[in-house]
């Protein structure tokens, strides 16, 4: 009887090890596994195809090496895939957006790169490479290896973080060259036109005023550096309609980049451009994430980069451009009301509160009028017409992107303003900037018209792998635009 229970013992053990190996190949993965391109990717990719000759497989990734929770990870995924082939239909999902870093870093594990990548320095690594590698070691407890080599398994051939990448803009012949900028003599809606391009935006007039900034105490889903609220006034000002374009950017790429400059027969600038101003360098991958350009916000350009197209701007139509102060910026979301959104609506009416909320959240289709958020965004920036203007005519005020704004960050900003001050600014100095908005990434706690955010300078430049790092673009942030303020000023009309 005790060896009948040992061979039986032994039996199981053997056909359980046979079962748990095969259910580990990459045919087994194939059977199971919804996403429609991931195999052809993945024969794209170098991890199919490399000098070294290694292939590696679907569990050389997506699960731990074995002792390091190896089992638990694959019942798991197993549980994970075999639902969805069961009762998902494979065209229901966003491929596009689950293949970011933010899915990805929880179906790939750092361990299993290391496991295969043991030498980060071999002889064959480049300068540039080394320099990475060297900034990784220094950081391991922040950074993934798929930061920077997000596409090595799947192959993606929109995905380009190798090198920089030409990047510009082409006049359409068959549209207007403006000769010159908008003339505006009243504090009344205006389109600008940017002088020697094809390029035109609406700027709104935003009547002064007074309100309280920041959100009361009893505001659901409150941030603890909204208050207290003050009151406080508002000057005149003009707004743009939407967050600056592609379009309205690349205009100023294309003016100011180093290959945009003229220069003389030796490549010094010429005395022309003494006072022209410096724009960016090449961008290191593709900023839009191929996305689009045209009317879609720009996106991953720093905050250096958004005060220079001010700069810029104001000097080729003769206003006073520049970014909103935080007071500007709230006054003019908030459209002349005091709740949470400009809309009807609690933040809790459009929150996804547990299972049983996302299955029945109320009002879902009145801020998809509205606001370009994580509900709604499908993992992207959207065009400006896709949503509805606010009550003083700005889209996006809520969504999208985060919007720059001029002032420095900090907690207690609100503490130390007046009640009754005019035109109030942060503090004088500090070590990162206001964005206010909310994303496409955003949940609806971050995109009523009173939250607060900052720029992560530091983090949003993490793996941008040029030394020194980039003082006009972000390798680590996708999500952040700005919208222009124009001075009502004796440029525009104020007598």
């Amino acid at each position: 009887m005790l060896f009948l229970g040992f061979v039986l013992g032994l039996t199981v053990t053997i056909y359980s090890h046979k079962a748990l190996e095969y259910t580990s190949t990459n045919e087994s993965c194939e059977m199971c596994h919804v996403h429609p391109h991931v195999f052809d990717s993945w024969k794209l990719s170098t991890h199919y195809d490399n000098p070294s000759g290694f292939r590696a497989g679907c569990v050389d990734c997506h699960l731990p090496p074995k002792g390091q929770g190896y089992l638990k990870e694959k019942i798991v995924a197993a549980a994970r895939d075999v639902y969805g082939l069961v009762f998902k239909d494979s065209a229901d999902y966003n491929w596009e957006q689950k293949s970011t870093f933010e899915y990805a870093q929880h179906h790939v594990f750092k361990e299993s790169c290391l496991h295969c990548h043991q030498n980060l320095f071999p002889l064959t690594l480049s300068k540039e490479g080394q320099d990475a590698h060297l900034y990784y070691s220094q950081n391991e407890e922040e950074l993934r290896c798929i930061n920077c080599h997000l596409h090595v398994g799947h192959h993606d051939p929109n995905a380009m973080h190798a090198s920089n990448v030409e990047f510009g803009t082409k006049t359409d012949e068959n549209l207007e060259v403006f000769t010159g900028p908008a003339q505006v003599n009243a504090h009344e809606d205006f389109t600008e036109t940017i002088p020697n391009t094809t390029v035109s935006f609406n700027m709104k007039a935003i009547q002064g005023g007074s309100f309280k900034i920041g959100s009361p105490e009893d505001e659901q889903m409150r941030g603890s550096d909204e208050g207290p609220q003050k009151e406080i006034k508002v000057s005149p000002f003009f707004m743009a309609e939407v967050e600056v374009t592609w379009d309205e950017y690349l205009a100023f790429y294309s003016a100011t980049a180093a290959e945009g400059r003229s220069t003389d027969t030796e490549g010094a600038r010429t005395e022309a451009d003494v006072d022209a101003i410096s724009g960016p360098t090449p961008p290191y991958g593709q900023p839009d994430q191929n996305w689009g350009l045209g009317d879609r916000p720009a996106i991953t350009m720093s905050y250096h980069a958004a005060e220079t197209y001010c700069k810029w701007l104001s000097q080729v139509t003769g206003k006073t451009y520049r970014l909103p102060t935080e007071a500007e910026w709230e006054y003019a979301a908030r459209g002349g009301t005091d709740t949470p959104f400009f809309f009807e609506g609690q933040p809790k009416d459009f929150g996804k509160q547990g299972f049983f909320g996302k299955l029945f959240g109320k009002g879902s289709d009145l801020i998809n009028q509205y606001v370009v958020y994580e509900g709604n965004s499908k993992g992207k920036t959207e065009e400006p017409d896709i949503v509805e203007a606010n009550p003083y005519g700005l889209k996006n005020m809520l969504g999208n992107v985060l919007e720059y704004c001029s002032d420095w960050y900090a907690e207690d900003t609100f503490e130390k303003i007046q009640d009754g001050a005019v035109d109030p600014k942060g503090p004088s100095t500090g070590e990162e900037r206001v964005v206010r908005g909310g994303s496409f990434r955003s949940p609806v706690s971050d995109v009523r018209s009173a939250a607060r955010d900052f720029t992560r300078t530091e983090e949003w430049l993490r793996t941008d792998p040029q030394m020194p790092k980039s003082i006009w673009w972000l390798s680590d942030c996708n999500y952040i635009g700005f919208r222009v303020i124009c001075e009502f000023d004796e440029n525009t009309g104020e007598k």
